[in-house]
């Protein structure tokens, strides 16, 4: 090797460093640090790898067998992203979702009704197979209007292409004629990852076809006339045929040779994988050699994406095995800012858990402290802190409409922060009805303004899900009615009566949880009690419990007027 080549691909990591930092350079006001966010880093390399070009592609995909899961969403998000950050660069994206609705039908999910009905259809396409709920035209159609129409509650709309219609109408005619032209070239190119035992053995076709008569794919293919002719035979019913690739319905390219084929036909310049395709020698390792042998393509950007756990739900999600979580069922837990949070703030191939416990408290502050910093309420540890929170914060916002761009600070509705812990208290102490609870913060001299009720009353429905679905049994709570006495020892109700008169009952001078701490305190002592048998007495009267949200804010979130109904009849 020449020095001068040695050189040059010594250089090469350097040269492309450079740029991606001058592709992100030019949508922000100052220079990048090596800790740019993963999607701008992304968006460089795939302008750097595929050159300045006017439309850049993004792809992403699935095979619509059962419930679309929260698994799957961090590919479509992951897309998503990307396609933002280039957005954001001045590039013009096209962001395309496949359903792989012509793939067969192989195994019924454990959550779908109708087991026996479904079963009849094994081995058909997908797209072939009814609705067992009777809602949609097909049983794939079922499944993929319920990502669709989820979808863009966090603010991601792509431009959905079907296979089943695209096979259907020969538009890949060309493509499957070149793969059965080469096909020892694909034999080849499948065989480079296989040891000896695995290799593929005798005749083989890149395609499968689905029998005209009776819809499966238990079909062999019996020649091919080296144009557009091919012939095959049903070991199902015995039927044979010789179909014209240009107007035939039911061929198919085999996987690994129909996702390069479609690369080139779109022309995609980045779509990311599961560390499963990712693994060596894996779909994606192959599927780039056939695309650049055959299809003469240069195989897209990509990045490894991992699985995503969740509490509560052991193994790997599988829509096969009905073993999911969806992205409603997130949705209800999660508003769509701190959905998009969780896989923003995450790079993409680290393996993370979404969480239904306590957690949510903790994923809920983690995302106000991004925002806070993003708005310089919190001052970060340096700049670079500041510009990584702030992009987080930025993509965690539903992009603006039309453009699909991320929102400038400038652009979005200032929040009103208010914890999700303590809101959930406030729900309960308001008995579980949001209105009253948004009206009781806007009647306080630091509530929120008219434009904020709408993104806190999603946080309010999340957080009365959360409460009455997924929390601890001992974080939730009800107010006791007025009137009533509960069992206490006679020095408890002597304590709970000081409380109220001494503290209770001039709670608004009490300016913070602080001074008011201080005041419960001083009352336990002058009943002769320590603060934990006053708490635990207080805790009783008030909610029937032996603990509960601290009693200081408690007490001082709760209406003066119902406190003392409460404590009256001590």
């Amino acid at each position: 090797m020449s020095a001068n080549r040695r050189y040059i691909e010594c250089a090469i990591p350097y040269i492309r460093l450079n740029y991606y930092n001058y592709c992100i350079m030019k949508t922000q006001t100052t220079p990048p640090k090596a800790n740019a966010h993963w999607a701008d880093e992304t968006a460089a390399k795939i302008i750097f790898e595929k050159g300045e070009k006017e439309l850049y592609v993004c792809a992403s995909g699935i095979t619509p067998s059962g419930t679309v899961h929260i698994g799957n969403f961090r590919e479509i998000i992951s897309v998503a992203l990307v396609a933002q950050a280039l957005r954001d660069m001045g590039k013009k994206v096209r962001f395309i979702y496949s359903w792989d609705d012509y793939d067969v039908f192989r195994k019924i999910p454990k959550n779908m009704p109708k087991q026996d009905d479904l079963e009849k259809y094994l081995r058909c396409p997908i797209t072939m197979v009814p609705d067992p709920w009777e809602r949609d035209s097909s049983y794939a159609r079922h499944h993929e209007v319920d990502i669709e129409k989820i979808l863009p509650a966090v603010g991601i709309m792509p431009e959905y292409l079907y296979q089943a219609e695209k096979y259907r109408a020969s538009l890949y005619a060309q493509g499957i004629r070149k793969a059965l032209e080469k096909r020892d070239v694909l034999k080849d190119i499948l065989d480079k990852f296989r040891d000896e035992d695995h290799k593929i053995q005798g005749e083989w076709w890149p395609v499968s076809v689905f029998c005209e008569k009776c819809n499966k794919d238990e079909t062999e293919i019996e020649g091919w006339d080296n144009d557009w002719g091919l012939s095959y035979r049903c070991n199902l019913c015995g039927f044979q045929e010789k179909v014209c690739l240009r107007s035939a319905k039911g061929v198919k390219l085999s996987w690994r040779i129909d996702w390069p084929m479609r690369w080139e036909y779109e022309k995609v310049d980045f779509e990311p994988a599961g560390k499963d395709h990712h693994s060596h020698g894996g779909s994606f390792d192959t599927a780039r050699l056939v695309c650049k042998e055959v299809y003469s393509w240069d195989a897209p950007i990509t990045f490894r994406y991992d699985f995503i756990g969740t509490k509560g739900l052991p193994g790997k999600m599988s829509s096969s095995s009905g073993n999911v979580i969806t992205i409603e069922d997130v949705l209800k837990v999660y508003t769509p800012e701190t959905a998009r949070y969780l896989f923003a703030g995450t790079r993409p191939n680290t393996e993370f858990t979404i969480s239904f416990d306590l957690d949510v408290i903790k994923i809920y502050e983690d995302y106000d402290k991004t925002e806070r910093i993003a708005w310089k309420m919190e001052t970060a540890k340096d700049e670079a802190a500041y510009q990584k929170e702030k992009r987080i914060y930025e993509l965690s916002q539903i992009p603006q409409t039309g453009e699909g761009k991320s929102p400038r600070i400038e652009e979005i509705i200032a929040p009103y922060q208010i914890p999700f812990r303590h809101l959930c208290n406030l729900i309960q102490i308001a008995d579980g009805d949001i209105e009253r609870t948004l009206a009781d913060l806007a009647a306080g001299g630091n509530g929120p303004k008219p434009e904020q009720i709408p993104a806190l009353r999603a946080r309010a429905l999340c957080a009365k899900y959360w409460v009455e679905n997924c929390a601890p049994e001992e974080f939730r709570f009800r107010l006791l009615p007025a009137g009533g006495v509960c069992v206490l020892a006679p020095e408890e109700k002597n304590a709970l009566r000081i409380l109220r008169d001494d503290v209770i009952s001039r709670i608004e001078e009490y300016s913070d949880d602080k001074s008011c701490s201080t005041a419960i305190y001083a009352a336990a002592e002058k009943a002769g009690l320590d603060g934990k048998a006053l708490f635990g007495a207080a805790y009783q009267a008030l909610i029937g419990k032996n603990q509960g949200p601290r009693l200081a804010n408690f007490l001082r979130a709760i209406s003066k007027e119902r406190l003392l109904g409460i404590l009256e009849k001590y």
